[in-house]
């Protein structure tokens, strides 16, 4: 695993997206700007967390699904039923 080119792949997606960007957000007497919550990824010398999720090892298919989504420059596609409008 070569962490250093998942992490640059992470960088990208996140410029991707304006991290740390708010958005604006209705309110019943208006409207106030939130910050959107980032998605957690942990990477570990065997495996990977994703969000608040369970510990995956980089054998199970889930886990090579997620990454080779990330190098291939796209949100991991396991977040889209959370993230319909995406992330």
């Amino acid at each position: 695993i070569d962490f250093d080119l998942i992490l640059e792949h992470v960088k990208d997606l996140n410029w991707l997206v304006g991290e740390g960007s708010c958005e604006v957000e209705p309110t019943a007497r208006g409207a106030r700007l939130r910050r959107a919550e980032p998605v957690l990824l942990a990477l570990y010398q065997d495996g990977i967390v994703v969000g608040h999720g369970a510990f995956r090892p980089y054998q199970h298919p889930a886990t090579q699904q997620c990454l080779q989504d990330i190098m291939d420059g796209y949100f991991p596609s396991e977040l889209q039923p959370r993230y319909p409008d995406g992330i």
